[in-house]
């Protein structure tokens, strides 16, 4: 690993913006790469108007458009920038490239990817494009936090229950209310199964909707905003999420997984698919209420598929990668890919 010079702290500087529907992980993501090298270097945040203020324990910034952000990063001078924003864009790239000496993405869409230093995928889409040398792509670059990482496999070691429990979580808003949709079509079930729905922090819509769904049906319970989902989801028989970062939670634990897309964008995506031992059924608004009856009702009724989906799971590496992504951001801030004297010229 390549220390950080001691004399002289440098800044890295942490762009968020959480949009599309990708819930509460790259702010989890964040934090967890600001709070290991709070010691090592000065961490800002930069966030933009859609995303909640990223931490009390750091500056941060407010960006509110392009030209804002450009002007801030040329203001703070940072010797590092980590983006997790989405698609970013050549002309605004350009800029960029020519005020920080490194540069790393998370998970870019846009053009802007190809002026980055290193981009690192863990959303893909299905049909995998040849990539630069410079982009990292696969679930082995998801990174798990503690809470995930201490329910490791919990998928193999659960005993079946009586009763099985069936786990709802459309991430941090559920945008489509995919969560309404799946209830009301769980009303027609007529198996015995408990049901828990997680509701997430930033949750869009009318909840009490939820609650009284809830009450119609047998064993079925609303939580809003838990603080241990990944105990939550390893004590679940089978899980129903979005097709976003929620999958990569899963795989860690390895739970039969029944996948939900809440838009386009994931709808493409290449992780949570039957190879990595997810029940794909695609565009959540789409799917007929037979589909994904029957999609649950399979692995209940027969132990073997649901052992082959978590196996499938557990083989992925996933959930190991925040030494290697730690050594990238050190080895960029120690030897950046421009100067300031470049940069000047």
């Amino acid at each position: 690993m390549v220390p950080i010079e001691k004399q002289v702290k440098k800044t890295i500087a942490i762009y968020l913006s959480i949009t599309e529907g990708k819930g509460s992980y790259p702010l989890r993501r964040a934090l967890l790469l600001a709070n290991t090298l709070k010691n090592e270097a000065q961490v800002i945040f930069l966030y933009d108007q859609e995303t909640p203020v990223p931490s009390e324990h750091f500056t941060c910034h407010k960006v509110i458009g392009p030209s804002s952000l450009i002007k801030l990063i040329g203001k703070l001078q940072p010797d590092l920038l980590i983006r997790d924003s989405g698609p970013s864009y050549k002309e605004e790239m350009t800029k960029i490239h020519e005020l920080v000496p490194s540069i790393l993405h998370f998970d870019d869409f846009g053009d802007g990817g190809q002026l980055a230093d290193w981009v690192i995928q863990t959303l893909y889409p299905e049909t995998q494009e040849l990539y630069a040398e410079h982009y990292i792509v696969g679930p082995q670059t998801y990174m798990a936090d503690a809470s995930l990482q201490s329910f490791r496999h919990a998928g193999l070691k659960r005993k079946s229950p009586s009763s099985s429990q069936l786990v709802i979580s459309f991430g941090d808003e559920d945008p489509g209310n995919l969560t309404f949709r799946a209830l009301r079509h769980l009303k027609q079930l007529q198996i015995p199964l408990s049901v828990l729905v997680l509701l997430g922090k930033n949750y869009k819509h009318d909840v009490s909707e939820i609650q009284m769904m809830a009450l119609s049906r047998p064993n079925t319970k609303v939580v809003q905003a838990p603080d241990n989902r990944a105990e939550l989801f390893s004590k679940a028989d089978m899980i129903l999420c979005d097709a976003g970062y929620t999958p990569y939670e899963v795989a860690v634990i390895g739970v039969p997984c029944i996948v939900l897309a809440q838009n386009e964008f994931e709808s493409n995506l290449g992780f949570p698919t039957e190879r990595n031992g997810f029940t794909h059924l695609g565009l959540g608004r789409k799917v007929t209420q037979s589909n994904l009856l029957n999609a649950i009702m399979e692995p209940l009724l027969h132990d073997a598929r649901k052992e082959r989906a978590i196996k499938k799971q557990l083989q992925i590496d996933i959930g190991n990668s925040e030494e290697k992504v730690l050594e990238a951001i050190r080895y960029l801030l120690e030897f950046p890919k421009r100067t300031r004297q470049d940069m000047l010229h």
